[in-house]
């Protein structure tokens, strides 16, 4: 969040970076930040690079197929300021701002994208600290119940800290933002979580609209499969959602996870980081929310999330995709027209090469006998 907070500090930031980078032998072509669209843009196209959803070459027609609108994958990445939704939308009937336009294997794409900052994981838990406390801040007391957190978990919080980031850095009069120390303590209310954390979001601004999420933005109905990366991917791991279970199952377990002690999961995970451990039901709940409440998936569409991280031996993120479009390696132009041999071809050549080089090999020892 540098460029939101203070632009100048960002461009002396980047003025550092350049200075450095110059001083090595390689071919610096300059640093910039990149916008929150441009990552949700450039992670739809390592999902579809990875995954060769752009185009396929087809033995039988001998030559490349471009497959259907539909099969293009839809990104989702979650991050720990912003999180990002790139899809195909049906139709071009509506010029909406969040749009990207590609030309891709010689083909047309116009992908909706948008970017939520102050949604990403660690702003997340950030702003719902900062309204648990102002809840309780004209009380004036130094304990607030949490209800995302297990039992038997404390966490002290400083309310200087709510100024370190421009999600929570605003004037609330339920808040006065002192050094005064708060301490959280868990109370493993799976409800009363799913509760707090759906007042982050300002559904009301949609009305009666479908064709908007949340905060009044606009988006089109989701459509296709999509692959959920980053930490949509590492808390469902951990939960163990990621093998394709229903949106009931989904729900039971984080339920269930939700209610677990402090002393229960602290012994039962201690390989685990401390400082994770306890967040992973806010977090889940926050993933539920997310992509049921905010993008409108439902018990239908929902079999259409993979959460992943990999394809193949690759990661699955936006900097693959930026340095795809940033070099031309994916050309706008489609492939070359290449014409292949089928498999019995191929194993008939070689087998008539192997014959006259045994051939060629027996006349030679023929001739010295």
């Amino acid at each position: 969040l540098p460029r939101e907070q203070n632009s100048s500090a960002a461009a002396q930031i980047l003025a550092e970076v350049t200075k450095t980078m110059q001083e090595y032998p390689v071919a610096f072509r300059g640093a910039r930040i990149l916008t929150g669209e441009e990552e949700g843009a450039y992670g739809w196209i390592t999902t579809n690079y990875l995954l060769d959803s752009f185009t396929k070459y087809s033995p039988r027609a001998h030559g490349w197929l471009h497959p259907e609108a539909a099969s293009v994958l839809g990104a989702l990445d979650l991050g720990g300021a912003s999180t990002q939704i790139s899809f195909v939308p049906e139709g071009t009937e509506r010029n909406w701002d969040e749009a990207s336009t590609f030309t891709l294997y010689g083909f047309n794409y116009t992908i909706y994208t948008h970017s939520y900052l102050c949604y990403g994981q660690d702003e997340m838990l950030r702003r719902l600290a900062k309204e648990l406390v102002a809840v309780r801040g004209d009380l004036g007391g130094t304990r607030v119940d949490h209800p995302c957190y297990p039992r038997g978990y404390t966490e002290t919080i400083s309310l200087s800290a709510f100024r370190a980031s421009p999600c929570t850095n605003r004037s609330d009069p339920r808040l006065a933002l002192r050094d005064r120390k708060v301490t959280l303590e868990g109370r493993g209310n799976a409800s009363a979580c799913l509760a707090a954390i759906k007042k982050l979001f300002n559904f009301s601004a949609c009305g009666q609209s479908q064709d908007c999420s949340f905060d009044g933005v606009y988006q089109p109905p989701v459509r296709g499969h999509f692959i959920a990366f980053s930490a949509f991917y590492y808390n469902f791991k951990f939960l163990n959602l990621t093998k394709g279970q229903s949106l009931g199952t989904a729900r039971e377990t984080i339920q269930h996870f939700c209610t677990r002690s402090w002393q229960d999961l602290s012994s039962s995970y201690p390989a685990e980081s401390p400082g994770r451990l306890p967040k992973y039901c806010a977090n889940a709940n926050y993933i539920l929310t997310l992509l049921l409440d905010a993008y409108k998936f439902n018990e239908s569409s929902w079999k259409d999330i993979s959460f992943q991280m990999k394809a193949g031996s690759a990661d699955v993120g936006w900097t693959l995709g930026y340095m795809l479009n940033l070099t031309n390696m994916i050309p706008a132009e489609a492939p070359l027209w290449a014409k292949g041999h089928l498999p019995s071809l191929w194993a008939a050549a070689i087998a008539f090469i192997i014959l006259t080089l045994a051939s060629g090999l027996a006349a030679l020892l023929l001739s010295f006998w």
